[in-house]
């Protein structure tokens, strides 16, 4: 996959097509997050740790390995940029929980560890979950 972080606009009109989303592990990097809520897309942006987010973005201390599941509820989809493998089923099961899509990208050469469509962007490739379950749809289809 190509560096999101360098072009993440193909994936926040992606995104944008989503009335809810949470983003899976903000980190360091809100500028994604930022953007959809510029857009009018309602954002939660969770990590394991405590984070700063801009304006227009609610946050959330979550671990997607131990989610609470309330804070995904409402979502429309739930996203993560470089996701590594061993956090994409724990990402798929919260979003079949709450019948969200899940929407991510993967680290350098890392494949997805769940079943997924592949989405050509401008930046690469976005994975969005297919999984028996999940009904979240895919908007721009």
């Amino acid at each position: 996959m190509a560096d999101s972080r360098r072009n993440p606009d193909a994936i926040v009109d992606y995104l944008a097509t989503y009335d809810r989303v949470v983003e899976i592990g903000i980190g360091r990097r809100p500028d994604l997050a930022r953007a959809l809520a510029e857009r009018g897309v309602a954002v939660t942006a969770t990590d394991i740790y405590d984070r700063d987010v801009p304006a227009g973005v609610t946050f959330v201390r979550d671990d997607i390995i131990d989610p609470e599941s309330s804070v995904y509820a409402d979502a429309d989809a739930i996203y993560a940029r470089n996701l590594p493998p061993e956090l994409h089923r724990p990402a798929l099961e919260i979003a079949r929980t709450v019948d969200a899509a899940f929407v991510f990208t993967t680290l350098g050469g890392d494949q997805p560890a769940v079943p997924v469509e592949r989405k050509t962007i401008e930046s690469g490739t976005l994975y969005v979950a297919r999984a028996p379950g999940v009904t979240g749809t895919d908007r721009r289809e």
